[in-house]
């Protein structure tokens, strides 16, 4: 029963829930736990938020475009403008929102990885855009948000945010891709990128199949971040 739900839970906690347990292309089916996993997730980000909303209430957001900032502000800075793109995207068209929400999640988290770490500029850029991008699937936590780092306006009235593509932009690094321990070619890979994807992404450079066409792969060493080393017999096959 929602009105059971909304006294037990709350209106945002409803309303999200059923927004992620929804997409279009599914019935809704009540569960309990799904209900209190974002019940916990909506009480996560207030405690978040509270915690650090009074101190942020005179530090002017970073606007940290072109700027030099640390490790940490531009990871969480990346993850918000990934999120906002995303749900921006969706938004346009796939009303996926259960998708949106899991963003949502996996922001929350980073917010929390990092805590302590992130400038004071860049915590209240994000949380400000938190705000702006929880509004349409938890109003009331959202300008209670909104209102603790120092806003009056109503939030609806408030300017969608935009990304940055270059801050959502994934960190690239050049890979080196060594046959029996010499460079033969490198590839570009985003930072952190699985040993599998590495070693297709290898495999795949046209110097590297011309190079391996016809010999036997005995082996490849993948070290993530670093380099890629395919080690192949000595003569072809025939």
């Amino acid at each position: 029963d929602p009105d059971e739900m909304v006294a037990r839970y709350g209106a945002d906690t409803t309303r999200m829930y059923v927004l992620f347990a929804a997409p279009p292309e599914k019935d809704l089916e009540w569960s309990e736990q799904g209900v209190e996993g974002i019940y916990r997730f909506v009480t996560r980000v207030y405690r978040f938020a509270n915690r650090y909303a009074a101190d942020l209430k005179a530090i002017p957001a970073a606007g940290s475009a072109g700027k030099e900032i640390s490790a940490e502000d531009k990871k969480i800075l990346r993850k918000l403008h990934q999120t906002i793109r995303r749900i921006s995207s969706d938004f346009e068209g796939r009303w996926h929102f259960n998708t949106d929400i899991s963003a949502l999640h996996e922001l929350v988290n980073m917010l929390y990885s990092l805590e302590g770490q992130i400038s004071k500029p860049v915590l209240r850029e994000t949380l400000e855009n938190l705000a702006k991008l929880l509004s349409p699937f938890a109003p009331y936590l959202a300008q209670q948000l909104w209102e603790e780092l120092g806003h009056s306006e109503d939030l609806l009235r408030v300017k969608w945010p935009d990304f940055d593509p270059l801050l959502a932009k994934e960190d690239e690094l050049e890979i080196p891709v060594q046959i029996n321990g010499r460079l033969r070619s490198k590839i570009l890979a985003r930072d952190g990128m699985p040993q599998e994807e590495l070693q297709e992404m290898a495999f795949a450079d046209p110097r590297i199949a011309h190079i391996i066409a016809g010999h036997q792969i005995r082996k490849t060493i993948v070290v993530p971040n670093k380099l890629v080393n395919i080690v192949i017999s000595e003569q072809p096959r025939h």
